[in-house]
C-alpha cells in the first residue's frame, strides 16, 4: 500500500511566493484553488510513481493517464542531440510531458527549460534547467544555463514561455521570445519544430477572456492547467516534427526576435502541411 506523501502544498508555495496578491488570498480561497487544482489527486500519483525518475517517470504518467501519442515525422528527429526541440504550448502540462518524453526516449537524455515549479517534483527535478518566469533570476540558474547550452544534452523548450491563449478568434502562442534564437548562434545547436494539434477546454478561454475584459493583469486562468491536465486522460495526443532548421539559417537579415517569430511560423506551418 502505497503511502502519499505531501509533494505539492498549494497553500506554502501561495504564502511563500514573491507575489504580494498572492500572499493576500484568504484560506477559503487556497482551499477552493486546492479543489480546483486537485492536489490531493497530483500527490497520490507523485506517491505512487516516487521510484522513478526521468523518462521512466514521464512513461509511467502518460500510462496512468492512458494517453495515446501520435508522433508524424520521427524521421526529422536528427542524430545530432545538440539541438533545442521548440514546440507550440497549446496544453501546459500534458505537451511539455510529451515533448520531453519523445526527445528523451530517442537520445535517452534530455533537459528541458521550464518553470522553476517544476523543481518541487524530485521526479523530474534533474532534468529540469529551471528558469523564474514571473521575475528575475538567480545566478544560479544563469550558470547552470550556460553550462547546459555549452554541452551536447538535447534541450526542450517552448519559446512563447506562456500557454497558447485565443488570438485573433483562434487558439495560438504569443509572441515567441527571442533567447532561443541568440543561444543557438551562439552554441551551433540547431533548431527541430514540433507542432502540437489540440486546444484546452473552453472554460480555460472563457476564463482568460474574462479577466482581461474586467483589467485583471494577474493569470488566473492558470488555476486551471491541472484540470485540463486530468482531462486529456484516456486522449489521443497528436504531434507532428519538421525537418531541423540549421543555426547557419540565423544571419543578420533579421533580429533575433524576428528570427524567433520566423520559427514560430515554421512550427505552425507544420500543420497546413498535413
Amino acid at each position: 500500500m502505497n503511502v502519499t506523501k505531501e509533494y505539492i502544498n498549494i497553500h506554502k508555495i501561495i504564502k511563500t511566493s514573491d507575489s504580494k496578491l498572492l500572499k493576500r488570498l484568504p484560506n477559503f480561497v487556497i482551499y477552493l484553488i486546492k479543489l480546483i487544482i486537485r492536489e490531493n489527486e497530483i500527490n497520490r500519483i507523485l506517491s505512487a510513481y516516487a521510484d522513478y525518475e526521468g523518462v521512466d517517470f514521464l512513461t509511467k504518467i502518460i500510462h496512468e493517464l492512458n494517453i495515446k501519442i501520435e508522433i508524424e515525422g520521427k524521421e526529422n528527429l536528427p542524430d545530432n542531440r545538440r539541438c533545442f526541440f521548440v514546440a507550440n504550448h497549446p496544453f501546459g502540462f500534458v505537451d511539455g510531458l510529451v515533448l520531453t518524453k519523445t526527445v528523451g526516449s530517442k537520445y535517452g537524455d534530455f533537459r528541458a527549460i521550464g518553470n522553476d515549479i517544476f523543481k518541487q517534483i524530485p521526479h523530474l527535478k534533474s532534468k529540469i534547467a529551471a528558469v523564474n518566469v514571473f521575475g528575475a533570476n538567480p545566478r544560479e540558474y544563469i550558470l547552470e544555463l550556460e553550462k547546459l547550452f555549452n554541452s551536447d544534452i538535447p534541450i526542450t523548450h517552448f519559446p512563447a514561455g506562456v500557454v497558447s491563449r485565443i488570438k485573433k478568434r483562434k487558439v495560438e502562442d504569443s509572441d515567441w521570445q527571442k533567447g532561443f534564437i541568440k543561444k543557438a548562434i551562439a552554441y551551433q545547436r540547431n533548431i527541430v519544430p514540433f507542432f502540437f494539434y489540440g486546444h484546452n477546454s473552453y472554460l480555460f478561454y472563457l476564463c482568460y477572456i474574462a479577466r482581461k475584459s474586467i483589467g485583471v493583469q494577474a493569470n488566473l486562468e492558470l488555476v486551471l492547467l491541472p484540470r485540463e491536465f486530468f482531462k486529456k486522460k484516456n486522449k489521443t495526443i497528436k504531434v507532428k516534427i519538421g525537418e531541423p532548421i540549421s543555426y547557419q539559417t540565423f544571419d543578420k537579415s533579421k533580429t533575433y526576435f524576428e528570427w524567433a517569430q520566423f520559427v514560430k511560423e515554421q512550427v505552425y506551418n507544420l500543420k497546413s502541411s498535413q
